[in-house]
């Protein structure tokens, strides 16, 4: 068997397949931050074609933590009801769930409400960027809050695992680089410091939850005296040692005008997933512009990573992992109802 679908763990949770659906926003939602129809077909129609991971999108643990108006949320226990049907029909066609549980920080377009930040400094001058207020360390101690609040919520709308979003320039993120986190506190200056909070709260979830917990990251923010593969390298070693199940290896996305930006092809962000893999003992996915079976089967061969995440790839073809399967000559993978297709 290949490795894209030979089966395979993070923590206790078992994937019939290496394919795992990356969070990708969908801004289907409205004001409510509600679960819509069109979550169920989008998400479930993945299940369908045989992923075995899905990662919900973005979902915000708090209403002013939204990147837009349209996000989804997990802020209340109202919200509970819709998530735990969604899984309910993901199950059903066999996938596993995890949703990414997300706060937007200076990020936030939300119109109706002013973002926060480690510091306050803009995401960028133009609209609709606002210039954040400053988390004083009792906004932080409530979002932090948040965070295990909303992945207590997932727990009961029965997700099989958590993924805390600490990539592309929002909140927690924010707080990992220099140049968007000039605290002079707990939460700032040192390496260690800036690490604090993602740490805590991962740690938090962890022992609170009980679920697989994945923690998304930015590996490199592509700026010269920013955040870099070293400095992830060290969150993800601190991270394994609380019991993290898996890094999720993305990169930039918290500077408007990156200066050090790479090449945007096929794999660009592999390079970053194999130094931190080979750094650490937990798994690691790796994503960004993987679209073929023959890259995906690449990458696990040659100890890149151990799981792999598609996200545009996905939103062409929901059974992309079928197609992958009559690639690799894997034919039994494919449902009876789609073999006439390939």
């Amino acid at each position: 068997m290949t490795k894209l679908f030979k089966n395979s763990k993070i923590g206790k949770l078992q994937l019939k397949n290496k394919i795992i659906m990356a969070p990708m926003c969908m801004y289907k939602s409205d004001n409510s931050g509600e679960i819509k129809q069109f979550h169920h077909y989008h998400y479930v129609s993945r299940a369908l074609g045989g992923v075995g991971l899905i990662i919900v999108e973005a979902t915000a643990v708090e209403a002013r933590g939204r990147i837009s108006n349209n996000d989804l949320g997990l802020w209340s226990d109202e919200q509970i009801k819709k998530h735990k049907k969604l899984n309910k029909k993901m199950h059903f066609f066999g996938a596993k769930t995890a949703i990414q549980i997300a706060h937007a920080g200076r990020k936030s377009e939300v119109v109706d409400s002013t973002p926060i930040a480690p510091s306050a400094i803009a995401f960028s001058t133009k609209n609709p960027y606002k210039i954040p207020v400053e988390a004083t360390l009792n906004d932080i101690l409530e979002i932090k809050n948040h965070f295990i609040d909303a992945a207590i919520r997932a727990r009961k709308a029965n997700y099989d695992a958590i993924e805390l979003h600490a990539a592309h320039g929002y909140f927690l993120c924010e707080f990992l680089s220099p140049l968007t986190n000039k605290r002079e506190d707990v939460y700032g200056g040192s390496l260690e410091n800036r690490c604090r909070l993602v740490i805590e709260i991962a740690k938090d979830i962890k022992e609170k939850v009980k679920l697989p917990l994945i923690v998304r990251i930015s590996a490199n923010e592509w700026m010269s005296n920013g955040w870099s593969v070293e400095d992830s390298i060290y969150l993800s070693k601190e991270l394994e040692k609380i019991g993290v199940d898996a890094i999720h290896v993305s990169s930039g996305g918290n500077q408007e005008k990156p200066d050090a930006s790479p090449k945007i092809e096929p794999l660009y962000q592999s390079e970053f997933a194999k130094s931190i893999k080979a750094s650490i003992n937990i798994p690691v996915i790796a994503v960004g512009l993987i679209t073929t079976s023959k890259d995906a089967e690449y990458l696990l061969e040659n100890e890149y990573c151990d799981f792999v995440a598609f996200g545009r790839a996905l939103l062409r073809n929901p059974n992309l992992a079928y197609e992958m399967a009559s690639d690799l000559y894997e034919m039994d993978i494919i449902k009876s109802s789609y073999k006439r297709a390939y």
